[in-house]
């Protein structure tokens, strides 16, 4: 009985943090939304035994929330992306092809024979799964990531060296910016 309250709970937060994504009005508000809803998808998929695929994608989704959070401090026009502003563009066309997708995947899944499972499966089907993705270099990608990531976190610190908020004060109210390289935006 605690399974399925639990896979109900994960699967109603999944819906509508997805939903929940169109209906903010902010940027950083969409992303962490998108967080939650993906990460209610991975305790699902936890819940179904595949624990490497399951923590492969919590790990995924929250660095990559939190580089596009990080982005959206340094980079946007407002303040961390938490102004409101439109988060719609074409939205009859999306409906449709929205739409057209799903009744496709759909009548997919209610119409074609699905097929037989042959064999028996892998007494370790988390190794297995990450042979077969892999091969032998399954250590070697994990490094890879790892480095990737702090390869990103040391490019931004040291390309940045004072923040946003330095050119133009605390309450971005100064006359003109201070910046050393005159000429940019700002000036």
């Amino acid at each position: 009985m605690i399974t399925i309250a639990l896979f109900g709970a994960l699967a109603v937060t999944a819906v509508v943090a997805g939903a929940l994504v169109f209906r903010v009005d902010s940027m950083a508000r969409a992303t962490f939304l998108l967080l939650l809803s993906f990460l209610a998808v991975a305790g699902l998929v936890l819940m179904t035994g595949l624990h490497y695929l399951g923590l492969v994608i919590v790990l995924m989704m929250i660095i990559e929330m939190v580089v596009m959070a990080v982005f959206m401090i340094m980079y946007m026009m407002n303040p961390a992306g938490l102004m409101p502003m439109s988060m719609f563009h074409n939205t009859r066309g999306s409906a449709v092809v929205a739409a057209t997708t799903f009744v496709a995947l759909a009548g997919g899944a209610l119409l074609v024979d699905w097929p037989v499972r042959g064999g028996r499966p892998a007494p370790d089907l988390t190794m297995a799964l990450g042979e077969s993705l892999m091969g032998g270099q399954m250590l070697t990608m994990m490094t890879l990531g790892v480095t990737l990531f702090a390869t990103i976190v040391g490019t931004v610190v040291l390309a940045t060296g004072r923040g946003r908020y330095d050119r133009l004060g605390d309450e971005l109210d100064a006359p003109e910016s201070d910046d050393r390289d005159r000429g940019g935006v700002g000036r």
